[in-house]
């Protein structure tokens, strides 16, 4: 597939620095608490992936005890949120230094395989989560720090014109109205609606710390440069034992219920006994 980005990658950064005193969009937050499970430091720390095909399969999660050994040996030591769509499931991983990002995939008949993106310049080594379009067409994936554009590739495994034996391209981004900071994932809730959890310590960007975010796509994914309207919906559930300093991790919108979850650790020692995957539903509009 043929590199169709229209503007540096390095500008991202540039734009955010200059939206960030800009009035946060408002919307409603119709998302409910309904609970939440337990979630294992080792191995449901990083993210989920709700699992649609084949039917009744349970809930996948990454963690640093989730990473083979034949990856990590290999440098591949940090995995992100993934993504799960018609049998095809996606985990990005990332080295401490180098030049390229991972996308770890595995097929409807259970092989795997590795598709490896060399990095546009400008463009952060970080690769914090997998987010499949509804078409299978398009991953969606992001960085660390403050953005002011998510990156869009073409998704590995899904879409023919991948392959693991060449770099998978960078395609397009999504160009958000407003910067965000420390998103840990995303998830498509319909072609033109993305939800993501953001580990933004500070607040001052959207006025919330630790938000889940809304992302409102002018158009759906197409291979060109699309808006995206950003919206903090509010505060994450932070609730443990410990005080301190809470991080919050992966998100999936589960479309066979419409169940929204999101993983949040503990601070201190209770990262061990009391993090949290939290479940909320979509409330009655007012």
């Amino acid at each position: 597939m043929r590199n169709r980005w229209k503007a540096p990658l390095v500008l991202g950064p540039l734009l955010g620095v200059l939206l960030a005193g800009a009035p946060a969009s408002a919307a409603v937050d119709n998302w409910v608490t309904v609970g939440s499970d337990r979630a294992d430091p080792l191995t449901e720390s990083q993210g989920l992936a709700s699992v649609e095909v084949p039917a009744g399969q349970p809930n996948r999660y990454t963690g640093i005890g989730t990473i083979p050994v034949g990856v990590s040996s290999r440098g591949w030591n940090h995995v992100g949120d993934p993504d799960a769509l018609s049998g095809y499931y996606i985990e990005p991983y990332q080295r401490d230094s180098g030049s390229a990002k991972m996308y770890r995939v595995q097929a409807p008949g259970g092989a795997w395989s590795e598709y490896v993106h060399a990095l546009e310049p400008g463009e952060a080594l970080n690769n914090s989560f997998a987010a499949i379009s509804p078409d299978g067409r398009w991953m969606v994936t992001g960085e660390w720090g403050t953005m002011s554009r998510l990156l869009v590739f073409p998704a590995p495994g899904l879409n023919p014109a991948t392959s693991p034996s060449t770099n998978l391209p960078y395609a397009s981004a999504i160009r958000l109205d407003r910067p965000v900071r420390d998103v840990q994932g995303c998830d498509f809730a319909s072609a033109t609606r993305l939800l993501c959890s953001s580990d933004d310590p500070a607040g001052t960007l959207l006025g919330i710390t630790k938000p889940l975010l809304q992302i409102d796509l002018a158009a759906a994914l197409s291979g060109v440069d699309v808006a995206g309207t950003v919206t903090a919906l509010r505060q994450l559930p932070l609730q443990s034992g410990c005080g301190g300093t809470f991080e919050v991790q992966g998100i999936d919108y589960d479309r066979r219920d419409g169940t929204l979850r999101v993983i949040v650790m503990s601070p201190s020692i209770c990262v061990l006994f009391d993090s949290k995957t939290w479940r909320f539903v979509r409330g009655p509009q007012p």
